[in-house]
């Protein structure tokens, strides 16, 4: 196994001791718990996380206008109650938290253990959890995907603008009811902890319906051109949003070059000019990732003024542009 690390044992822990050193806002409190240097006095904390490997997320996003903490687990692997509790009461305001969290059987049990004991401690906190991937039919099943950035920064920008606890759940639920993905690969993810690709794809093949931790999709297809493989992908997506007015994110799953990134958002644009869509904001980049799988997932959202609001916004993250 070819991996730039010393030990696969301390992966996520000089991982972490590196982006200390890449980000100089952001400070590790304990083995996995990332938090702003600048604390918030006001205002809502929020806090994310889950298995690491999906970088920049969720470290990437612990910055002015986002998340206030993220709690980073080992690769894939849900991080510990303790570890999710000791982010919150770090970050925790007058006015409470949020949690948000990927729709994973562990992420969900652990981080609803961390909200159970913070609220013992007199800690206001609620939880949402997202769901935006329509490669698995069961919408409560759904798995929390690329979109779940979107609604750290959607949520940010409430925090931002005074808006309450309850208020901030509420309308980041709505929000996450509107968000849509799916994701594609052409090269499956090695992880470094076990030394095993996540699925076998033939190098003629690409897999269409992807998860984020290596999962197998719904079905394989042989390779396509690019504006082929869009036209598959959309097909999926429309069939649960009608709307002509999109915001639309296309996302790297982590090796893709940003040059084939730039030829997926060209075609996709020509998708989009061909069958009459208005895209109103392109968000293109590696945003939620799967280690070193190369492909892409496309996010869609229904056009909101307030949407547009939220992710125009400013945020010291370097990762959301």
């Amino acid at each position: 196994m070819k991996k730039l690390m010393k030990e696969k044992t301390n992966f996520v822990a000089d991982m972490l001791k590196g982006i200390e050193i890449m980000d100089d806002a952001v400070e590790i409190i304990s083995e996995n718990v990332v938090v702003r240097k600048n604390l918030k006095t006001k205002g809502v904390a929020l806090v994310s996380g889950g298995g690491s490997g999906h970088e920049p997320a969720h470290a990437g996003y612990v910055a002015g206008g986002m998340l206030d903490a993220a709690v980073c687990g080992e690769v894939f692997t849900s991080p510990t109650p303790d570890k999710i509790l000791e982010a919150i009461k770090h970050v925790a305001t007058d006015e409470g938290v949020l949690l948000i969290v990927k729709n994973y059987a562990g992420d969900v049990m652990n981080f609803e253990m961390a909200q159970e004991m913070a609220e013992m401690e007199g800690i206001s906190c609620e939880s949402i959890v997202v769901r935006d991937d329509i490669s698995i039919e069961n919408i409560e099943d759904r798995r929390g995907v690329a979109g779940t950035v979107l609604v750290h920064k959607y949520a940010g920008f409430l925090s931002d603008n005074g808006f309450n606890l309850a208020d901030i759940k509420s309308r980041t639920e709505t929000f996450i009811e509107k968000i849509r993905t799916i994701g594609m690969a052409i090269y499956p993810c090695l992880v470094p902890t076990t030394g095993q690709y996540g699925f076998d794809l033939k190098e003629n093949q690409m897999e269409i319906g992807i998860g984020i931790h290596g999962e197998r999709g719904i079905y394989q297809e042989d390779i396509e051109p690019i504006d082929e493989i869009i036209k598959r992908l959309m097909h999926e997506l429309e069939k649960e949003i009608s709307d002509k007015t999109l915001i639309v994110m296309i996302n790297g799953m982590g090796a893709t070059p940003d040059s084939e990134l730039a030829i997926v958002s060209h075609y996709f644009n020509e998708y989009a000019k061909e069958n009459e869509l208005n895209i109103e904001k392109y968000l293109i980049g590696n945003y939620m990732t799967a280690l070193d799988m190369q492909g892409f997932s496309i996010t869609l959202v229904p056009y909101d003024d307030e949407y547009r609001d939220a992710f125009d916004a400013p945020t010291e993250s370097k990762y959301f542009v």
